[in-house]
């Protein structure tokens, strides 16, 4: 959804020209110590060729345009030891263009969005920049050429202001200070210019996620990019959100700019691209047409089989209460509560969902229901209290956890695949043998993980960092589920993976569901928690404040009682 003009705002495509030129001019920075260098979608076990009869850039009806491209890949090829993430990949961008790239995690998508950024340097191939070739050997080099890079996870200094993380390592001094006026108005500009409303003067901390992505974008629109790569832009954001964000995107491409788009979400890219490429096992298979192409096709052309649904089959629900909270409360530093007196049961063989725009609580209900954060309130699992329990006693007693940021909580990203078996699980079996670690049972028990959950990997001794996201997703699931849970807390077990391993997943959450497992599901895809849910809330603001039926609502439905704008069905 388009933000009207405030009054006095610049309109015309000459202020906007002139806001470009100066982020143009903007001092380029290098991020230190990027985090994603390491690669959530680095391909571990893809190291063929061209993946079947479509291998190859495929036919593009698209009328050519005036001059060379924006950017063009010509022949990349990367390779990590034992592995070819990405082979002869070719692309090509023109200005004004949202270009979407969609693949399975592991074929390649992000590894060659960071070549493109500097963060990696192709073995083969060459990038070409408004037809000239260019050689990158940092992010600094590729913002100095005007690539700028929003990543799937938000790099934001939350205790700084929306102001100071946009101008930061480019700021504008006077007499050798930080000149705030000079950018706050250059900032301002900015904003207006292309719709990217945001107070200036907010804390980050004090921001949803949608404004948290507005100000990255403005940080890579600061320093003059003219070819933004945007990371699964969509993962968190609510359908509200998303509208707001297409609009934004709109706005760029009008002003010539051109945009990168990695999702896993076929139906948005569909939506907002004017070009989707497919890319499986590491090369480009066809460069299609949105409107000559359905979901399906792509996923077709993206995993060789049809796009899964999220759906329950059947019902499986009992009476029995397995994990049940009672007026939950958990305090701000501050003394406010952000979550405000709940009360949920799960019963055994029941999926129950938890909608709600990410900030209203869901993440310190999960953290106080596995004794991660201080809350009052209780806690029981069958007759038991847990409420004074820690972490490891609730996880003993048959709490599994998926937690929804798997690198900060759910893996090591340094240590081995078998290493990251025991975490959450010292001291129960095959991972210890009396007071000592049982390195061959913990061996042992990852390899049946790893054949068990199609953990795409060549050892169980290689780093969890180096398993594409949607593989790493799989190692927490098979780790938590071999333990027999009774009840388990799933926070966005599909964030950020592609539809082959959110299908995995679903079938995963089904059959336990199936066997009697109790579920608290936690996700930003509504058609996911629609689909996939027996019974279905909606938080908002530390409270629960609503119930809807999953087999009426609609996502916009949930969208406007999870945003208090109107009433679910």
């Amino acid at each position: 959804m388009r933000r009207p003009h405030p009054a006095g705002a610049l309109r015309t495509r000459d202020c906007r020209r002139h806001v470009v030129a100066f982020a143009r001019g903007a001092r380029a920075y290098e991020t230190p110590g990027d985090p994603t260098a390491r690669g959530e979608e680095t391909a571990i076990s893809e190291t063929t060729g061209p993946a079947g009869p479509n291998a190859g850039d495929g036919p593009d009806d698209r009328p050519a345009a005036a001059g060379p491209p924006a950017v063009e890949l010509r022949g990349i090829t990367k390779r990590f030891p034992g592995v070819v993430a990405n082979s002869d990949v070719n692309l090509s961008a023109d200005r004004g263009e949202v270009h979407a790239i969609v693949g399975e995690n592991g074929a390649g998508k992000s590894t060659l969005m960071k070549t493109l950024y500097g963060l990696h340097k192709p073995d083969e191939g060459e990038i070409l920049i408004d037809g000239k070739p260019i050689t990158f050997s940092s992010p600094s080099d590729a913002i100095k050429a005007g690539v700028g890079m929003v990543h799937q996870h938000f790099m934001l200094a939350d205790n700084l202001t929306v102001l100071e993380n946009i101008v930061l390592g480019s700021e504008p001094t006077r007499f050798g200070f930080l000149d705030r006026r000079r950018a706050r108005t250059k900032v301002k500009e900015l904003a207006t210019a292309y719709h990217l409303d945001v107070d200036p003067d907010a804390l980050v901390e004090e921001l949803g996620v949608g404004d948290r992505q507005r100000v990255e974008i403005l940080k890579v629109l600061y320093r003059g990019a003219r070819i933004l790569i945007l990371d699964e832009p969509t993962a968190v954001l609510v359908p509200q959100e998303v509208d707001e964000l297409f609009g934004n995107l709109r706005e760029l491409k009008a002003e010539g700019l051109t945009v990168l788009f990695i999702s896993h979400k076929l139906d948005e890219v569909r939506a907002v691209a004017d070009r989707i490429t497919v890319i499986r096992r590491g090369t480009t298979v066809r460069t299609v047409d949105p409107n000559e192409v359905t979901a399906r096709d792509l996923a077709q052309l993206m995993v060789g089989s049809e796009l899964p649904e999220p759906e329950l089959r059947g019902s499986t629900v009992t009476d029995r209460a397995v994990l049940s909270v009672e007026k939950l409360t958990v305090l701000a530093a501050n003394g406010r509560p952000v979550v405000d007196g709940v009360d949920l049961t799960l019963h055994a063989g029941e999926v129950v969902g938890l909608a709600g725009v990410e900030g209203n609580g869901q993440a310190e209900l999960v953290e106080a229901i596995m004794g991660m954060r201080p809350s009052a309130g209780l806690v029981r699992l069958g007759d038991q209290d847990l409420s004074a329990w820690g972490t490891r006693e609730r996880r003993e007693a048959g709490i599994g956890y998926i937690p929804e940021d798997r690198h900060r909580h759910g893996l090591l990203l340094d240590a081995p695949l078998w290493e990251n078996r025991i975490l959450g699980h010292q001291t129960q079996k095959p991972n210890v043998r009396g007071a000592f670690v049982n390195r061959k049972g913990a061996r042992e028990d990852t390899e049946r993980i790893v054949r068990e959950y199609d953990v795409r990997t060549p050892s169980v001794d290689v780093s969890a960092s180096s398993l594409s996201g949607g593989n790493q997703q799989k190692l927490i699931i098979g780790r938590e589920m071999s333990h027999q849970p009774v009840a388990l807390i799933a926070a966005h077990p599909t964030r950020g993976v592609d539809v082959g391993a959110q299908a995995a997943i679903w079938d995963e959450l089904r059959r336990a569901r199936a066997d009697g497992l109790a579920t608290l599901l936690i996700s930003a895809d509504l058609d996911e928690l629609i689909g996939m849910s027996d019974t279905l809330y909606v938080i908002l603001r530390g409270r629960i404040v609503a119930q809807v039926d999953p087999h009426s609502v609609t996502p916009e439905e949930l969208g406007a009682a999870m945003t208090g704008a109107g009433e679910a069905a």
